[in-house]
């Protein structure tokens, strides 16, 4: 079995129009949830190494998660290019060609990119979208990540910000 663990990035900020899409920062929602998401997260999950989009908002949100996480920053992280995406088949195109020793992995990326890979894996469809901050786990009935495509995942739990409680 492997296990995907996914995550939007946080609210990024639109204050600033001459920046490029890459560029743009979390706003305040986003650089709240981060940490609430990481700190609620941390009750569930053993931390792990994350691989984030090179967009500034993914990366600013790999830092909040890590901020309420602290044993996540302990990790070494990594950034894909690849993960500066919109469209979930170029997802699935970097899962498939993931090394099979990695049991799990843990993104942080884009919509809608995020919400069709997850409604693509589990051939569902119920999931509308993953909001900004929002986490979902996977479960892929597989041992090699070139295989995922071969039987449906199954959405085994979901975490949004506003199931969180406010401090």
């Amino acid at each position: 079995m492997k296990t995907l663990h996914l995550m939007r990035h946080a609210k990024s900020s639109w204050n600033n129009p001459g920046l490029s899409d890459r560029e743009r920062p979390l706003n305040e929602r986003g650089r709240r949830d981060a940490p609430r998401m990481g700190a609620a997260l941390a009750r569930r999950l053993a931390p792990m190494p994350v691989v984030a989009s090179p967009a500034r908002r993914a990366q600013l949100t790999l830092e909040g998660l890590c901020a309420g996480w602290p044993a996540l920053a302990d990790f070494r992280h990594r950034t894909e290019e690849e993960l500066y995406t919109f469209d979930a088949d170029q997802l699935v195109g970097w899962l498939l060609a993931q090394s099979d020793d990695q049991a799990f992995l843990f993104l942080v990326g884009h919509n809608p990119a995020l919400t069709d890979l997850v409604n693509g894996l589990t051939r569902v469809h119920g999931l509308a979208n993953l909001p900004t901050a929002g986490y979902v786990e996977l479960t892929l009935p597989c041992t090699r990540w070139r295989d995922i495509l071969q039987a449906p995942a199954v959405l085994e739990y979901s975490l949004f910000p506003k199931q969180l409680p406010l401090d």
